[in-house]
């Protein structure tokens, strides 16, 4: 389960290069700025490829550069903000059929731990929520950069992948075997608080 989402949650690749205990702290996402992406990609009968994204999702992260494994991210996505840039698909996804957004209105992420390798990569294991049901998920982290921003802030970007199995959150496949996974790509900018 490593390759693709949502994130995002995403954060943290604690990664390469952030050492100086001065990088620690709380980011949030950078909502206002619509800095931050969800997107997912779905094979459509083993044809072509099927992309979408979610438009409204939130979060924060907390980064520890003395300790990176202490990191943290938690994320909180909009269900029915799902855009696949085709009304009639997106309302047909949102259903009862696949996420049931009236029934269950968000899917979140949360971490449980962070593992940084020598090589100074990330994986996030976390508790993921989608269609009523929690799994842990593992997030393939990468830091993307970090460093002030022209309005005195300062930002850390990270983007994350993870595949997930529908099947393993009580989504039917009900396009065969093409479609039984979804990659998700988390792409965060935060901004410390």
């Amino acid at each position: 389960m490593k390759k693709l989402l949502l994130a995002s949650a995403v954060s943290l690749a604690l990664v390469g290069g952030v050492q100086a205990s001065e990088h620690s702290g709380t980011y949030s996402f950078d909502k206002e700025g619509a800095h931050q992406f969800i997107t997912f990609k779905i094979s459509h009968l083993g044809y072509s490829w099927l992309y979408g994204r979610f438009n409204d999702f939130d979060g924060q992260f907390v980064y520890d550069a003395e300790n990176p494994e202490n990191s943290s991210v938690n994320v909180i996505i909009d269900t029915a903000s799902l855009d696949s840039n085709h009304a009639e698909r997106d309302k047909h996804i949102r259903g009862k059929d696949f996420l049931d957004v009236s029934k269950f209105p968000e899917a979140s992420f949360k971490s449980t731990k962070v593992i940084v390798d020598e090589d100074g990569e990330a994986d996030i294991v976390g508790d993921f929520t989608l269609h009523g049901v929690t799994r842990e998920v593992t997030l393939d982290v990468e830091m993307l950069g970090h460093g002030k921003d022209p309005w005195g802030g300062y930002r850390m970007g990270f983007e994350a992948e993870t595949e997930l199995r529908l099947e393993d959150f009580g989504i039917p496949a009900s396009l065969g075997k093409a479609s039984e996974t979804v990659e998700i790509t988390i792409s965060i900018e935060g901004v410390r608080q």
